[in-house]
């Protein structure tokens, strides 16, 4: 029975002959000719799906990227004892980074779109998943080099392992003067590089790959801790980062759950909220449509805080409507929300036509209890040329006499009444 599990799980079933492994992997190790070139054209792409916020495309650069060559290289030098290859290896990794870096740095340089979108801004915060991810991919990749049917499990690594956006990311960093965003994507960068070689590493070992030269038992063990410091300096900060993370995602829920309890379901409209999680103290502001907060109300709200598990936490309400105003548009400027070509067509269309409308309800309901001799009453405004030079505004009542009254008209009289109403002397009165 164990001997059938292990037939399931075994790795040398469907192996490819080491010799023709190690020749594939180390074919695809140099940046020369035509690899720095698809490399070059691969980052391109990449700057622009991050620019464009497209995943479509930066799915497409990370297919195309011969980046997986040296650090698949790295790792399988490291495993057989191969120091030349690994020279090589590190050299090639080397070049291909700094490629990538200065031809993404230029781009974002020249590029008129600089915003921070979604898909960059996901590639400056790594995290302990972003190891999990690497390495596993890492695992799926050297798996799939070693076996006769390849498969298609290599453009699945290419995605997954995202060597490329984190390049890019790093390189807008560098454009934009944002060190944060170049550390950040930097770091997820290297994570990528380190963790798909140690992946490397261990299949090579477990499959028994012939070392290239024999070294003693002291030297083994140096490599061994090595690999194992630098796993721990790899691995630590992503811990405390997903530790941020995941108090950041548990303070936003408290959050909501604080507004929704304590204002929403007490049929509060809320109309502008914005947390500051990094700042000290914390703060929460908010505002609302119609409800006013005395400071008993809101000295109260402040303390309930931490019944919601938020502490060092100030919760703000706006209640004056110009500086809710300001905050309300400089909230939206810094989210780059922009009016659409739609929306300010349609604004200049509202503007030109308020140029010609009068709100005249009430003025038709007085006109129809002054003057009942008329009906169908209408009010607009009519612009006429006097020159080339100007115009004149002239307001037009248009109507019908009514046939069961038939009283006489006083023309006068209305366009007396007009001219006080409207406080213009351009009244003119038309009967259809």
């Amino acid at each position: 029975m164990n001997r059938k599990i292990f037939d399931y799980i075994d790795l040398h079933s469907g192996e490819e002959k080491k010799e023709r492994v190690l020749e594939n992997i180390k074919s695809n190790i140099s940046f020369r000719g035509s690899n720095l070139w698809i490399l070059a054209c691969a980052i391109v792409i990449a700057s622009v799906g991050l620019n464009v916020n497209s995943t479509a495309v930066v799915i497409g650069a990370m297919l195309i990227s011969p980046l997986m060559g040296p650090i698949v290289g790295t790792g399988l030098a490291l495993a057989i004892y191969d120091f030349d290859l690994l020279k090589k290896s590190a050299k090639n990794l080397l070049i291909a980074t700094l490629v990538s870096l200065l031809v993404a740095t230029v781009y974002f340089f020249i590029s008129p779109f600089k915003e921070t979108q979604s898909e960059l801004l996901a590639r400056t915060s790594p995290n302990i998943y972003d190891v999990m991810i690497a390495f596993f991919g890492g695992l799926v990749g050297i798996i799939a080099l070693t076996r006769v049917e390849k498969g298609n499990p290599i453009p699945g690594v290419a995605i997954a392992t995202a060597l490329m956006p984190p390049l890019c990311t790093a390189g807008y960093g560098l454009a934009t003067a944002n060190f944060t965003y170049f550390f950040g994507a930097f770091y997820l960068y290297t994570i990528n590089c380190f963790f798909i070689c140690i992946a490397t590493f261990l299949i090579i070992k477990y499959l028994k790959y012939k070392p290239l030269k024999t070294l003693n038992t002291k030297f083994e063990k140096q490599i061994r801790y090595g690999i194992t410091f630098l796993i721990l300096v790899m691995i630590i900060p992503s811990f405390y980062l997903a530790y941020s993370l995941f108090q950041e995602r548990k303070y936003s829920q408290n959050v909501e759950q604080f507004i929704t309890n304590e204002f929403l379901n007490n049929g509060y409209t809320l109309i502008f909220k914005q947390t500051k999680f990094n700042s000290n103290p914390k703060k929460i502001e908010l505002a609302f449509l119609t409800k006013k907060f005395s400071d008993e109300e809101l000295n109260l709200l402040n303390q309930k805080l931490t019944y919601y598990g938020i502490t060092n936490t100030e919760l703000s309400i706006k209640q004056d409507t110009k500086d809710l105003k300001k905050e309300i548009l400089s909230e939206l400027g810094n989210q780059n929300k922009v009016l659409s070509e739609k929306d300010v067509t349609i604004n200049n269309l509202k503007n030109e036509l308020n140029i010609y409308k009068i709100d005249n309800t009430e003025t038709i309901k007085e006109i129809s209890i002054l003057f009942p001799e008329l009906k169908d009453v209408s009010i607009g405004k009519h612009i006429t040329n006097l020159n080339t030079d100007s115009t004149k505004t002239v307001t037009v009542l248009l109507y019908q006499k009514d046939s069961i009254n038939q009283g006489e008209i006083d023309v006068n009289k209305i366009d007396r009444w007009l001219k006080q109403k409207f406080k213009t002397p351009d009244i003119k009165i038309v009967q259809q």
